[in-house]
């Protein structure tokens, strides 16, 4: 049986649904504007998640609204309340403008780009309902505004169904492929030596050798002694935009030639760690631009027309319509109408700074002068920031010691909201300090410097912890050291290993001032994160990751359990239990004694596991139906603690940055282009500097043509 709705609500309903539906509309624009760009500066899930319910409703509204206009109004409707033909006519087009979309989001993940084609399927039904309504209201004294806001807004949508096609992958690819080169020309060389030696004309072929494969493949003969230059925020911009320009073909999986390797090794062999990641950061942000908004599309002779043209029309429109609006119309619905002008032009007013104050705007303009003033504006302007310049954190052992309360983990798995509530609880957000970016800056320069052959270079390409020990072989006779990172084992493996390990050695060390000891908990518990928060960042090297990490969990459980009275933690009140819940997990409201409390059961903890005698291997013992890594661990922590404090971080911390750029090198590139707009991630920033270090796969065209010459011997 339906339910009834009362004739007053549907009354309301008629008399309002359209003016409703077109002020919705234009306010979610103005949401859309403020707010879009700053997906790709944070990871806070709830404003990522509001920025998508805004992109969503804000089609739908516009849509919705153009059918309400192009379906007449319910004869239910008053006279007195019903829009004017002519006027309603004259909203349509806004609601093409807003179709269009602001220039920060085109697609808010690259499954949009590659539904291109029902965009453009979008604007012809627009276009088409659109072109309806205003043959249904001739003759219309807002005939002419009404058409210059049609043409107007058709722009605008034609802008974002464009660059959505361009930032489709397949076509992205496309259009960066080289024109088709066959090389010289074989069968006609072959056929004139043909023809010499059946003329008995002493004839021989000479190759002209180019480069060969294998051989020294440095741009100079010791790039690990070039001396290091700073440059400024300009440079940094234009040379960001440069590399982006020649290695944005790593989205695609685009293959290079040794001189961009030789190129950019030398650049970035000659910057100190703060400005490679300055001009990195610049490098992403143009690739962001490019598969998420319409900026690759607008900062373009033909862009930069169209662009003036649609804002000429829209002023030209709001001066006729302020000529024509003195007819028997509702006030209402004229202010109404002046609203959604006035927004037309703040939005474009807006569009407009935006586009002239933008990175893209400083690397294509030429006149110094020019630059340096928006660079100046830009430096200003709150929307300057282009990257999270966070890291997040997880840990196995707070993971198994601060578990929700039962009750509470069966709801989250019924409701599918595990994942949000263990991201609440469990996860850290830690901005990244320099000493970190240096740190791992300068032990992947080390490695490049070594990379000088194309051998060499898949070698520390492929290298997972292994080769940061052979310099160390000689310092430790602890076979479970190597072991734990040897071909035999799956990296997924080596990571909890090491992660449980690192965990034990850092909870129940000295806190002493070694930097190493601090970038160790800090590698350790982010790629944790990644393996487990993030499973999509980690696929192509998990494995069986998640299974381990339960089991290992699992076991860890059941050992806390036993000391269960010992390892008692501090009783938090109803409130502070909720607002763990409800608020994000960044915002610390527990007491310092609480927090202490914590720390030192943590520590207690850790120690319990390191005095468990761990002689006999954990799988003689149990077998190997379960994952669980926890006492292997263990044992791990227990040789790393048999060396000296400052060589036993050393050590850990070169075998963690060889972890991290394992699983950055060998992360799937459509991983690193989806996180571009989740906040960015640093194991992104280590993908991208490997490749500007020549450490990879995709440099593959090593030489020229080769020059080959018929000689007449004489």
């Amino acid at each position: 049986m339906a339910f009834p709705i009362p004739d007053r609500v549907k009354r309301l309903w008629d008399e309002w649904n359209l003016r409703a539906a077109v002020l919705i509309s234009l306010f979610f624009q103005v949401v859309l504007i403020c707010c879009a760009a700053s997906r790709k500066r944070t990871k806070d899930k709830i404003l990522t998640a509001a920025i998508w319910l805004v992109y969503l409703l804000a089609d739908w509204f516009a849509a919705f609204a153009v059918g309400l206009i192009s379906n007449g109004q319910s004869n239910d409707c008053p006279e007195s309340f019903r829009v004017n033909e002519g006027l309603a006519a004259f909203w349509a087009p806004f609601l093409l403008l807003h179709l269009g979309g602001p220039d920060d989001i085109t697609a808010f993940s690259l499954e949009d780009n590659e539904l291109w084609i029902r965009h453009l399927l979008g604007l012809v039904i627009q276009l088409l309902a659109v072109l309806y309504v205003f043959s249904q209201s001739i003759p219309n004294v807002l005939s002419v505004p009404t058409m210059l806001l049609f043409f107007a807004g058709s722009i605008k949508y034609a802008e974002r169904t464009r660059a959505l096609y361009s930032a489709c992958l397949g076509n992205f690819k496309a259009s960066m492929l080289p024109m088709p080169d066959a090389g010289p020309n074989y069968a006609q060389l072959m056929e004139e030596y043909s023809s010499k030696e059946a003329a008995d004309v002493p004839v021989e072929i000479e190759i002209v050798k180019e480069h060969e494969s294998g051989t020294q493949i440095s741009s100079t003969p010791d790039e690990e002694n070039l001396t290091t230059e700073e440059i400024n925020d300009l440079d940094v911009l234009q040379n960001g935009y440069e590399l982006f320009y020649t290695f944005r073909g790593l989205i695609v999986d685009h293959m290079f030639s040794f001189h961009e390797r030789n190129k950019s090794r030398k650049f970035f062999f000659q910057r100190s760690a703060v400005d490679a990641f300055r001009v990195m950061e610049v490098e992403l942000n143009f690739m962001y631009d490019t598969l998420y908004t319409k900026m690759a599309v607008v900062h373009y002779n033909v862009g930069y027309l169209f662009r003036l043209i649609c804002s000429v029309l829209i002023v030209l429109s709001f001066e006729r319509f302020a000529s024509h609006h003195k007819l028997k119309i509702n006030h209402f619905d004229v202010a109404v109408t002046y609203i959604l002008l006035l927004g037309a032009v703040v939005l474009d007013f807006v569009a407009f700074v935006k586009l002239v104050f933008s990175d893209w705007t400083i690397v294509l303009v030429k006149n110094l002068t020019v630059k340096s003033m928006v660079h100046a504006v830009l430096k200003k302007l709150s929307f300057a920031k282009r990257w999270s310049n966070s890291i997040s954190q997880h840990n196995l052992i707070n993971f198994c010691l601060h578990q929700r309360w039962r009750w509470l983990d069966i709801a989250a798995e019924t409701t599918g909201l595990k994942e949000v509530l263990d991201e609440m609880k469990y996860k850290e957000n830690i901005i990244i300090q320099e000493d970190l970016k240096i740190f791992i800056f300068n032990e992947l320069k080390v490695k490049a410097s070594k990379a000088k052959t194309t051998k060499v270079a898949k070698e520390v390409y492929s290298a997972r912890g292994d080769w940061a020990l052979l310099d160390y072989t000689s310092h430790y006779p602890y076979p479970t050291i190597s072991s734990s990172v040897s071909e035999e084992v799956e990296y997924d493996e080596s990571l909890l290993l090491w992660h449980v390990a690192t965990e034990l050695c850092y909870s129940t060390s000295p806190d002493d001032a070694n930097p190493n000891r601090k970038f160790c908990k800090l590698i350790s518990d982010y790629i944790l994160y990644l393996l487990v928060m993030r499973p999509t960042m980690m696929s192509a090297v998990a494995g069986i990751g998640q299974i381990r990490f339960q089991d290992t969990c699992e076991e860890a459980k059941k050992f806390f359990s036993r000391w269960k009275s010992e390892l008692k933690s501090p009783v938090l009140s109803a409130l502070d239990m909720c607002s763990k819940l409800i608020v994000c997990h960044t915002a610390r409201n527990t007491s310092p004694e609480i927090e202490s409390s914590s720390a030192s059961r943590h520590k207690d903890a850790c120690e319990k596991l390191l005095n468990v005698n761990t002689v006999v291997k954990p799988i003689e013992v149990k077998g190997d139906r379960s994952k669980s890594l926890l006492f292997d661990g263990c044992r791990l922590a227990k040789d790393l603690k048999k060396l000296k404090d400052d060589k036993r971080w050393e050590i850990m911390s070169k075998v963690w940055v060889e972890l991290l750029s394992y699983a950055a090198s060998h992360c799937r590139v459509y991983a690193h282009a989806q996180q571009l707009s989740k906040g960015g991630e640093l194991i992104t920033f280590v993908w991208i500097l490997m490749a500007h270090f020549g450490l990879g796969e995709q440099f593959r065209i090593e030489a020229g043509h080769a020059r080959a010459k018929l000689i007449i011997r004489k």
